[in-house]
């Protein structure tokens, strides 16, 4: 799968297809791709191509795509917003430019299963549970909102659900977006190289990860709980269960009411 038509041409964006990738596509999950529709490209490439996110790419376990959304404009100006109807403030990004570019995706290969996404302050909250549900999928779209948001008719045809990162309001939603991405790949088999490490951390199992140590043994008169340097592996694994519990009643005791 390449980059969808009229999409950014960037180095990331390596096809699930290429033969020098086949042998790390053997135990893939669902989720193979992760496009966003933006207008602000550079704010999202950079972080495709780094850490986690960059090695998937290389390794063949998942592809990004990045579409200008202004590219689907059909006038000279290349408009992509304009003043909503009945007033107001701000502006609306408009509904045929948006759908004219989530289509030039969706067309591609339309019988993949898909989810769109729209990045919103009005969306439910994004949270560890939900990254792992949206694995099921072969395609996330990431609808990056801007100016004041998009005409609601968009979200009645192309959006399946909203989601925010948090009850706060960003100039748009590309920074969103990146962490979901982030969120999402990490939990793709063979992203992290200790998927081991995956089911500890924070988070996961309604529990905050335990605290951690490493060299110096003593540093400032602070020294490593001595349960860790022990080797016994069954009181280790004890200490840290303990830990998890009580650091989640002390700092985030709301994980615990939940159901």
């Amino acid at each position: 799968m390449g980059l969808p038509p009229n999409s950014a041409s960037v180095p990331f964006s390596r096809s699930l297809s290429d033969p020098a990738l086949e042998g790390a596509k053997s135990s893939k999950p669902s989720l193979q791709s992760i496009q966003f529709l933006t207008l602000f490209p550079e704010l999202i490439e950079p972080a495709l191509q780094a850490s986690l996110m960059g090695k998937a790419v290389v390794r063949g376990l998942m592809h990004f795509g990045v579409t200008q959304i202004r590219n689907f404009a059909t006038d000279k100006h290349r408009t992509v917003d304009e003043t909503p109807y009945g007033g107001g403030e701000g502006m609306l990004m408009r509904v045929d430019v948006l759908h004219a570019a989530w289509k030039s995706i969706t067309e591609v290969d339309p019988e993949k299963k898909r989810r769109t996404i729209l990045l919103s302050p009005q969306g439910a909250h994004f949270t560890q549970p939900k990254a792992r549900e949206l694995l099921a999928y072969d395609e996330l779209i990431l609808v990056c909102g801007h100016y004041e948001g998009v005409d609601e008719r968009f979200i009645e045809l192309c959006v399946d659900e909203e989601l925010s990162i948090g009850d706060y309001v960003l100039t748009g939603g590309e920074l969103p977006a990146v962490v979901i991405a982030d969120v999402v790949t990490r939990l793709v088999p063979g992203v992290v190289g200790n998927e081991d490490s995956i089911s500890q951390d924070s988070l996961e199992g309604g529990l905050l990860k335990y605290p951690q140590y490493t060299r110096p043994r003593v540093y400032e008169g602070l020294e490593v709980p001595p349960v860790l340097l022990g080797g016994n592996h069954q009181e280790i694994a004890r200490w840290r269960q303990k830990q998890r519990e009580e650091r989640t009643h002390l700092k985030r005791p709301d994980l615990l009411k939940k159901p």
